[in-house]
């Protein structure tokens, strides 16, 4: 047996077990960074630190509180927080009760929201603030079983009139509880950790999904502990390495990421603050960091835009810059495949060198001039964007995985990593691809099932484990996998020629700077269309240039000149694609798309069947009287 298939195979039943074996082995050392406000205003704010040890104090006494509120195993603790250090010690303090975690986001709905709880049977609420218990409490009639909601901010922790007596407590008052707890019965904790099973659930996450209600993806404690062994044993990620942590905690993505880390034993500075990741990077300086494909490309179009800002010849060296890395990256790549080496010739070196003086320099400090490697997942990143980035020095390792497989089934690796894949399966993982294309995945890391939906359950995952990903791929003879497009999403013309819309909106998005969203659309139609959504900072700035200062974005959008801008980059699209995959007219949108109108999920992806049915409008007005294509 290899030291890899030992360190899997001999995984413990849970993470929470790993967690008492990291403070036993190292319990004086940084585990987690975070920020902390400067008193009433007075000052930046300053980051503070938890050992592993004063991390598991916090866990042990918030387990030991809900214990002391009456939580039985695998009861379910629904958490409702934006990204912080309280919302990793609440998870594992959840897991170490033996209860399991619902995760909310934030930024859900009262209705939903209550929907989640409800189909959960939810017996404690975990809430960041206010805003989120006044989610709860509207809807306080229909879930009788929400027997407590927890405030994470305990000047939110306020009772209100109606309210049950002892319903609503904060976080400070349930880990006194869970001390007091503690130091009458040392042991309360302990014992619920050892009787914890592998089968045992630990997180319940509702998909967001595209139409209808979301499911319940029911993740036993062993997929969690098969992750963070099986990530481990990647060497992705290492016991020095810092992370930067902002992804959202409800979503699968960043759950690993906690899990993970407790494994390898290194640092996490998190803050899930948007609007503060740019300068978060410039304190933090992490040499490890995952994020989802979009923040990339507004990291990509912010520098062309500012160089486009700087004047002609600032822009011609970017652009000059950008061919250079691309170059340089998929020449490494192509080498490294073949020699296990990552040179390139002379004279693409020598450029290199000087590009790198020019302007990769100044991209790498951005990110705090440590980064190692990035990790890129939850949707495709667009190969252009992905080539640039590992010419300029930023190694961005796509991965790829579900909700319904913890996360994380395909990583690329380290140095061997190659751009427009997701790598290879994680140790244990087994994947095959079916006679239509579809990608088959089995292993530890599946889903137990939906939740109270065991019709939807069979409708994807097989009795000897298969699981069906709905997504479309193919692998290399050495195990790569490149995925292709969702398998619903394939779109079939009138003419009977496929499309794989995903793949045309990449090539757009990689092109044209000032895209943020593109859809496109022509099922059933005898040719393609797009709706595109224009990123609004890069386009006022190019206002700016073109005597539209001053005036509103619609009003920008809706400008000939902009109009024409866009068409001339669809052209260019159009002009590497097959005639029936080319885009014949489109419609630039009044806005950007965005989680709050339900085009976006929270991570980002897109949600097609919302976008279209939104402007259906737009869509038929670009087949009107249209005649074969």
């Amino acid at each position: 047996m290899t030291e890899t298939q030992a360190l899997i195979e001999n995984r413990p039943p849970s993470v929470a077990t790993i967690l008492l074996e990291r403070v036993e082995a190292t319990p004086g050392a940084e585990a987690y960074r975070y920020p902390v406000p400067a008193p009433s205003g007075q000052g930046p704010e300053t980051w503070a630190s938890l050992t592993w040890g004063q991390a598991a104090e916090r866990v042990f006494a918030i387990a030991a509180g809900l214990v002391e509120l009456g939580v039985q195993p695998e009861e379910r603790v629904a958490l409702s927080s934006a990204t912080r250090v309280e919302w990793i010690l609440t998870d594992l303090g959840v897991l170490c009760s033996g209860a399991a975690t619902t995760t909310i986001y934030p930024s859900t709905n009262a209705e939903e929201t209550a929907f989640i709880l409800s189909d959960s049977e939810s017996r404690v609420l975990i809430a960041e603030n206010a805003a989120q218990l006044a989610k709860a409490r509207q809807h306080r009639a229909e879930l009788p079983g929400l027997a407590h909601v927890v405030v994470v901010e305990e000047a939110d922790a306020v009772p209100a009139e109606g309210d049950p007596e002892g319903w609503v407590l904060s976080l400070a008052e349930l880990e006194r509880r869970g001390a007091a707890r503690l130091a009458a019965e040392p042991g309360a904790v302990r014992e619920r950790i050892e009787g914890l099973r592998s089968d045992q659930l630990a997180t319940l996450i509702y998909t967001s999904g595209t139409t209808g209600r979301p499911k319940g993806v029911r993740l036993p404690h062993d997929t969690w502990s098969y992750m963070a062994r099986a990530i481990q044993a990647t060497e992705m990620v290492r016991p020095d390495d810092v992370q930067f942590l902002w992804l959202p905690l409800a979503h699968v993505f960043g759950k690993v990421l906690t899990c993970s880390q407790i494994s390898t034993g290194h640092v996490t500075a998190v803050d899930g603050r948007q609007d503060r990741i740019a300068e978060n990077l410039r304190v933090v300086r992490p040499t490890y960091m995952a994020a989802v494909p979009r923040v990339f490309e507004k990291v990509y179009n912010g520098v062309a835009t500012k160089a486009r800002e700087g004047g002609g010849a600032k822009y011609k060296i970017f652009r000059w810059a950008a061919e250079v890395a691309r170059e340089y990256a998929k020449a490494s790549q192509d080498n490294f495949r073949r020699t296990g080496t990552t040179a390139v010739p002379f004279g693409l070196a020598t450029k290199h060198k000087i590009a790198d003086a020019l302007v990769y320099a100044k991209i790498r400090e951005a990110f705090g001039g440590r980064l190692r490697a990035c990790v890129s997942g939850a949707s495709a990143l667009p190969p252009d964007i992905g080539y640039f980035f590992s010419g300029a020095g930023i190694h961005i390792l796509e991965g790829y995985g579900l909700t319904e497989t913890s996360a994380a089934s395909f990583v690329n690796p380290g140095e061997a990593y190659r751009t427009g894949t997701v790598g290879k399966p994680l140790p244990g993982t087994e994947v095959r691809i079916a006679d239509d294309g579809e990608i088959l995945l089995r292993g530890p890391g599946v889903m137990a099932g939906y939740h109270r939906l065991p019709e939807k359950t069979a409708e994807v995952l097989e009795s000897d484990g298969w699981f069906h990903t709905g997504d479309i791929g193919e692998l290399s003879p050495d195990g790569y996998l490149r995925i292709t497009d969702r398998k619903k999403d394939l779109i079939k013309t009138s003419g009977g020629k496929y499309v794989a819309p995903t793949e045309v909106e990449g090539r757009f998005k990689a092109l044209c700077p000032f895209v943020s969203n593109a859809v496109v659309h022509g099922a059933d139609r005898n040719y393609c269309t797009a709706l595109i959504a224009l990123d609004e900072p890069t386009l006022m700035s190019w206002a700016v240039e073109h005597d539209l200062a001053g005036k509103p974005y619609a009003e920008v959008v809706a400008d000939p000149r902009t109009v024409e801008l866009i068409e001339g980059y669809v052209q260019r699209v159009n002009e590497g694609l097959q005639r029936w995959q080319t885009i014949k007219k489109f419609r630039l949108l009044p806005r950007d798309l965005d989680v709050e109108h339900g085009e976006l999920t929270p991570s980002l992806k897109l949600k097609r069947p919302a976008v279209e049915r939104r402007y259906q409008h737009l869509i038929e007005e670009m087949y009107e009287g249209a005649r074969e294509a």
